[in-house]
């Protein structure tokens, strides 16, 4: 009997040391295949990017010819031509700021030290608006100061009109871009009004078709009179800064030919 009792406890020792030893096995075995999965999984993410990134860029490509190459790219064209403006614009209007103080502290020293011809050559070796308008009045100055104030008010005019120059263009780029998209827009619901009449039945992905591929021109006509729009705005802001610099530094120049008058 106790020599079947050992029996019975080496069998069964045995049987719980095999079914340890598989159950290790097993875990091995499937760590083993999760490693393998999570590598190939990294592997297929890392294949999947460049070919997500490229199909953005082959929707992008696909809708922009789903919208109709016609008007499509006359929008595009409005928005070429539209911030070729802008950049030009915005060269322009850094080139044409000035100092005024520091402006208006060199005409002051060249006026008390060499006289009205002084100051001019000062203006005259100054680029930007606000000297020119000094120029002018600077050159009238032995009139009064009644003719120089004119003149600087008039001249003021005339430079006003060149920093305010291209925005009409831009307004214009403005307002034609979401036309064209809405254009673009009605001519493809009669074209899907059109697949309709033909088909002889109302079919909802006919329908849903041809609406979606008509309204794609009125999203990009509305994208590009928003980024125009934002700029032109911007040029606004800066015209502005520009007028009021040149608007205070006309009054202090006034009071500087009024100081050396009351000196000579």
């Amino acid at each position: 009997m106790k020599k079947l009792f050992a029996l019975v406890a080496i069998l069964g020792v045995l049987g719980m040391g095999a079914t340890y030893v598989s159950a290790q096995n097993e875990t091995a075995a499937k760590a083993d295949t999760a490693a393998v999965a999570q590598a190939t999984t990294d592997q297929a993410a890392a294949t999947t990017a460049p070919a997500e990134e490229q199909s953005l860029h082959k929707q992008i490509k696909t809708k922009f010819i789903e919208g109709g190459p016609g008007f499509m790219a006359s929008i595009l064209l409005t928005l070429i031509f539209g911030l070729a403006i802008v950049i030009e614009r915005i060269i322009y209007l850094n080139l044409a700021t000035t100092n005024t103080d520091k402006l208006l502290k060199k005409i002051e020293e060249a006026i008390n030290t060499g006289g009205i011809d002084a100051a001019k050559e000062v203006c005259r070796n100054t680029r930007g608006p606000v000297a020119s308008i000094f120029y002018q009045g600077l050159d009238r100055s032995h009139e009064g100061i009644d003719v120089v104030e004119k003149s600087i008010v008039a001249y003021g005019s005339v430079q006003m009109g060149q920093l305010e120059s291209g925005l009409t263009w831009i307004a214009l780029f403005i307002a034609l871009a979401p036309m064209l998209g809405f254009m673009g827009t009605v001519i493809g619901m009669i074209g899907a009004f059109d697949a309709i009449q033909a088909a002889g039945d109302i079919s909802p992905s006919l329908v849903a078709g041809g609406i979606k591929v008509a309204l794609i021109t009125t999203v990009f006509g509305l994208i590009v009179a928003i980024i125009l729009q934002i700029f032109y705005n911007y040029l606004l802001s800066k015209i502005d800064k520009i007028t009021n610099g040149m608007e205070d530094a006309s009054i202090s120049l006034l009071d500087i030919l009024v100081k050396y008058n009351l000196k000579k």
